[in-house]
């Protein structure tokens, strides 16, 4: 008797437990995206974000230079002048020395306006003034300078929060500070120095140079006081300015004695040997030639000379 044949039914595929739990295809795909994206984000943030200055940071050198996007840039050689080169500003030298051991040991001292003819030793004085207190003071002493670049002044505040809550104390330098007529950044220094509700912070002293008294052109306050309802109140904000400043050191034209005094003191400094007659004929040429008297141009005949004799002009 055959045997009826038997019926098969279509076997059904089972599916692994790794196979029924599989996404879709695109998936990982999706999630790799998703983290790249992720990350990209991350890296974002941290390269926007000012970075943290801490304490280490501000050991690894005397003097930075503040970026507005929150860096400030270590710098380890200054250039500057030795404080004993500095000639014909003898009672500005000692007042701002003075102010500044003061801050430097933590007693009251005040913001510093440097203005006056160009060439003059005005920001040489602050970098040698930086250097001379810190020659005999302990690494946990040492005054920090910084500069901010005239452009940056609206970044003050910021700089400012930074340095708040450090045991140190800075010196914040803005080098030929001027503002113009439409330019509105100079309310973030105002704010700094006198005006804010948080105001300079105990372990911050402001020094600048400029070679205006009151930072801004005569034209442009003439401009503002003639077009004014009121003349008076119209530039009062924008003259006020220079008012914060505690101490205005004036830097004028020097004589011909101060001139001659500058160039002896950088070739004896140097090591530059030339008989004094003729040193001192030649410098004055040189004057007459660039128009004008002072310690950039005794400086720029210095080298002049050294060039000319083949003297190597070493640090000091």
């Amino acid at each position: 008797m055959s045997k009826k044949p038997r019926k098969t039914r279509p076997r059904a595929t089972r599916k692994s437990p790794a196979t029924a739990t599989k996404r879709p295809a695109v998936a990982p795909e999706h999630d790799a995206t998703e983290r790249i994206a992720r990350a990209l984000e991350t890296i974002a943030a941290q390269l926007s974000a000012p970075a943290s200055a801490t304490a280490q940071s501000f050991s690894s050198a005397d003097a930075f230079v503040w970026h507005p996007d929150g860096r400030l840039a270590p710098v380890p050689r200054v250039s500057r002048v030795d404080l004993g080169l500095l000639k014909g500003i003898d009672r500005m030298r000692d007042i701002l020395i003075e102010n500044t051991e003061r801050f430097a040991d933590g007693l009251p001292a005040n913001n510093a306006l440097l203005w006056g003819a160009r060439g003059m030793g005005k920001s040489s004085l602050v970098k040698a003034t930086h250097a001379s207190i810190n020659a005999n003071r302990k690494p946990a002493d040492r005054l920090k300078l910084i500069e901010i670049h005239r452009e940056d002044i609206e970044s003050l505040p910021a700089l400012m929060d930074l340095l708040r809550g450090s045991d140190f104390h800075f010196i914040v330098f803005c080098d030929d500070l001027s503002f113009d007529g439409n330019d509105a950044s100079y309310k973030s220094l105002k704010a700094v120095l006198e005006g804010g509700i948080e105001g300079r912070p105990e372990n911050v002293i402001l020094y600048a140079t400029s070679n205006r008294r009151h930072l801004l052109a005569r034209d442009m306050i003439e401009n503002e006081r003639s077009t004014a309802i009121n003349p008076g109140e119209a530039v009062e904000e924008k003259v006020s300015l220079s008012d914060r400043f505690g101490l205005w050191l004036g830097f004028h034209r020097c004589s011909q004695d101060e001139y001659l005094a500058m160039v002896k003191g950088y070739c004896s400094h140097f090591g530059i040997k030339l008989a004094e007659e003729e040193l001192e004929r030649e410098a004055l040429e040189w004057s007459t030639t660039r128009g004008s008297r002072s310690g950039r141009v005794a400086w720029q005949f210095t080298q002049e000379l050294a060039g000319r004799l083949g003297v190597r002009l070493r640090a000091g």
